[in-house]
């Protein structure tokens, strides 16, 4: 199968598979009543391992290639940083904006709220699912727009997919059993956790349509994918992982979800 010629069927795996990975962590909730904190802050730390290496395997370096075809008159590195830089300056914006809890936090961040502290939760939790939503989208775009001329592309843009997914699972489970205990339903607390990975699909889109718009942006937006995943991962997901005093743990997991992640795109690119 040409899958240059099947794109949408592309597109619609991609975002069956980024929302449906972390639907199976958050339907975990179903089977266990609790969660050990020693395999949360496993969980955590191998997603953020994922996101490191999915940031620069995948994002930063076909960025700087890009950047060279696209942009020979400026050197890749100012594009790639300053879109890298632009990236983290967007979540933290978005995180002063937006209400929300972390994981073992009593503090809410952001604007003064009166919302639920479960619905803080959720809210942190989607934050964290945007960019991941953005970079697999514009990876698909760059795909779209050059993938007879780079099969490469493919690989690299599965790679991506598959990295994703399989961090989206822990987050499922993250923000499910955090749920169930705050009283909510085994249920309801499944619905938001999957809930929180809509906005993936709705990232993949505008990833898609952005870089089929304007097209030298493409280096710039890899970039820019990879700095908003480096921002979660150092804001949220690392610490997170650290405050449940398994550090030992949380960080072997982060190397094996970066070593996978390395792994993926090395053997399916």
């Amino acid at each position: 199968m040409d899958l240059s010629h099947n794109f949408i069927l592309f597109v619609i795996v991609a975002c069956l598979l980024t929302w449906g990975f972390t639907a199976l962590g958050s339907a975990t909730v179903f089977l266990f009543k609790n969660i050990n904190n020693k395999v949360m802050d496993a969980m955590l730390g191998f997603a953020a391992g994922v996101m490191i290496a999915a940031s620069f395997f995948s994002l930063i370096i076909p960025g700087l290639e890009f950047a060279r075809l696209y942009n020979p008159n400026i050197h890749e590195m100012i594009i790639v940083a300053v879109g890298f830089i632009c990236g983290s300056f967007f979540l933290l914006i978005l995180n002063n904006v937006t209400p929300h809890i972390h994981l073992f936090e009593d503090t809410p961040e952001g604007p003064k709220s009166h919302l639920k502290r479960s619905m803080l939760l959720f809210l942190a939790i989607t934050i964290h699912n945007i960019p991941e939503g953005l970079a697999v989208g514009v990876v698909l775009g760059a795909f779209n727009l050059l993938g007879a001329s780079d099969p490469a592309l493919f690989s690299s843009a599965l790679a991506l997919i598959i990295g994703i997914a399989i961090q989206n699972f822990p987050e499922g489970a993250a923000i499910s059993f955090p749920l169930h205990r705050e009283g909510f339903s085994k249920f309801k607390s499944f619905m938001f956790g999957q809930a929180s990975a809509i906005v993936e699909p709705i990232g993949i889109i505008a990833g898609i349509l952005l870089i089929n718009i304007v097209k030298p942006i493409l280096p710039f937006a890899l970039a820019f994918a990879a700095g908003a995943m480096i921002f979660v991962v150092i804001e949220e997901l690392i610490p997170e992982s650290q405050k449940g005093h398994n550090t030992n743990i949380s960080t072997i997991f982060t190397i094996f979800g970066l070593v996978l992640m390395m792994i993926l795109d090395n053997v399916l690119g």
